[in-house]
């Protein structure tokens, strides 16, 4: 979930999401046709709902231009562009600009309704008048139709108020016809909600029959149902996709670098009246429920006084355990948050590399590690992991490697993702992923600490991925993490897990790994 306010705040805003794109990530495009209409001559419309108007076009940008569902972005602003520019390009006109209670319902309203795209589009196809309808529907008629489904069916919203609001959007943004349209679907769907008889499938039938209920009513895709009906059991599937639908918590790291304590950033946050709890398990954290606009707009993170981190990638920093006057490599470093995270631990003694393919994402590392005062302790290294392993003569204490993954343990945050993963792409990964562990391997000294981690649930790209790794390098052995990390947060095997459903956290994996002398 980086996306927008990772432009508008560079690196403060720390997520998975750079590291959970698979090689081949897509976005559907089941539906063609124009991203926006022809341009129309500029001019105000202040009868269409802004908040409407702004989440249908966001919704197109995700859903056919491969934005990220950016469901954070300061204030007027949408991926770094004012938003009523796109909003003029799209749909031919401008609306006022964003209050704050508009700008948390698109908040509310896009991350929903890509959550809930399967649920929704459910209800759409059996209440348009036939399939073909439904299929050959236009990109914008479709966000708006979402929209109102999400309005009526999730957020509870006067059903009267719902259908004039997005009729009128559907008459001025397209047509006439458009509107009517709109217009007897969502009667259709108030009438039914009313009656308590929407058209949900029923959970029976074998387990395909199952897996497919189970993905329109928690609306995930079917593989994912089914690969986590195969590892959890169907109830634990149940749930991880119900955490999944929640809104999103983050936690707040205070910068200890800068002199900025966790006591210093309770107090910012209860002068700014921002509900706010302590981390249970890291010092330097804090966990907020909402209210984050009002963090981000009082400038604590321009300022680097505090980072947007789950603890869950905190307690990966744990695990490498970084300590004064060691010399550690970040082996995929951007967006840059562990590395920052890591170089504070330091505590102005030692030397933190951060290598990545990225060229540009490393230059926003460097200025960020500037604000956050440890540019000190900081170098970036431009290249291709194995490449670079390959050609150096280096050797560090302690490696990590945040490998690229899944993200399947970050889809509360990051609702679009869902729909970006494929099945095949786990293979894809999985090889990826065996790479750069191998070439990793060879940046540790003898003695030194090897930290494998990914934002995923999935064994395949964790337990697995480093059972087949000892069994190719026998001069490691596995360090077990209750050192470092509340018991917990340890499975049998002794590598660290976060579970979203026990934790209530993001969902992360490391192991920690010991070279032989």
């Amino acid at each position: 979930m980086e996306g927008a306010l990772s432009r508008v705040y560079p690196l403060i805003y720390i997520s998975c999401s750079s590291k959970s794109r698979g090689p081949n990530t897509t976005i559907s495009t089941r539906r063609t046709g124009p991203l926006s209409p022809a341009k129309k001559t500029r001019k105000l419309n202040l009868e269409v709902s802004p908040h409407r108007a702004v989440s249908a076009v966001r919704l197109m940008r995700i859903e056919l231009g491969g934005a990220f569902a950016d469901l954070l972005n300061e204030k007027g602003k949408g991926s770094g562009d004012n938003e009523m520019g796109y909003v003029e390009r799209t749909l031919g006109f401008r609306t006022r600009e964003l209050a704050d209670q508009d700008l948390r319902l698109v908040t509310d309203i896009v991350g929903g309704a890509i959550r809930w795209r399967r649920y929704l589009d459910h209800l759409i196809g059996l209440l348009c008048h036939d399939e073909k309808t439904f299929r050959s529907m236009e990109p914008l008629l479709l966000q708006i139709l979402r929209i109102g489904f999400y309005e009526i069916v999730k957020l509870n919203m006067p059903p009267y108020a719902v259908v004039n609001e997005n009729v009128r959007l559907a008459k001025i943004a397209l047509r006439p016809g458009a509107g009517n349209l709109v217009n007897g679907i969502l009667r259709k769907l108030v009438l039914l909600k009313e009656n308590n008889a929407l058209p949900l499938p029923k959970l029976e039938g074998d387990a395909r029959a199952q897996a497919r209920a189970l993905a329109t009513l928690y609306s995930h895709p079917v593989w994912m149902v089914r690969r986590w009906t195969k590892y959890l059991g169907q109830e634990e599937a149940i749930k991880l996709m119900m955490w999944n639908n929640s809104d999103p918590s983050f936690s707040l790291r205070a910068n200890g670098a800068k002199g900025f304590t966790r006591a210093d950033l309770v107090m910012r946050l209860k002068m700014l009246k921002v509900p706010h709890e302590l981390s249970l398990h890291l010092d330097d954290f804090v966990r907020i429920r909402t209210g984050l606009q009002i963090v981000i707009q009082a400038g604590l993170l321009k300022e680097g006084l505090c980072s947007v981190q789950d603890e869950s990638a905190g307690l990966v920093v744990s695990v490498v355990d970084p300590q004064p006057g060691e010399s550690i490599i970040d082996c995929c470093a951007a967006p840059g948050g562990k590395t920052l995270f890591m170089a504070s631990r330091l505590g102005g003694k030692g030397m933190v590399s951060a290598i990545d393919i990225n060229k540009g994402r490393l230059r926003i590392l460097k200025e960020t590690a500037e604000l956050h005062q440890v540019d000190n302790v900081i170098t970036t290294i431009h290249a291709d992991l194995r490449i670079f392993a390959e050609k150096n003569q280096v050797k560090w204490d302690k490696v990590l490697l945040d490998a690229p993954c899944s993200g399947l343990g970050v889809l509360s945050k990051r609702a679009d993702l869902r729909w970006n993963r494929r099945l095949e792409d786990m293979e894809q990964l999985q090889n990826l992923q065996d790479e750069l562990l191998d070439a990793a391997s060879k940046l540790v000294r003898p003695g030194g600490v090897l930290v494998y981690s990914t934002c995923s649930i999935d064994p395949e790209e964790n337990e697995e991925r480093v059972a087949a790794f000892l069994l190719r390098h026998p001069e490691f052995c596995k360090d077990h993490a209750d050192k470092y990390v509340p018991p917990d947060f340890v499975l049998e095997s002794g590598f660290y897990f976060s579970n979203p459903v026990k934790h209530s956290l993001d969902g992360a994996f490391a192991a920690r790994l010991v070279r032989s002398s």
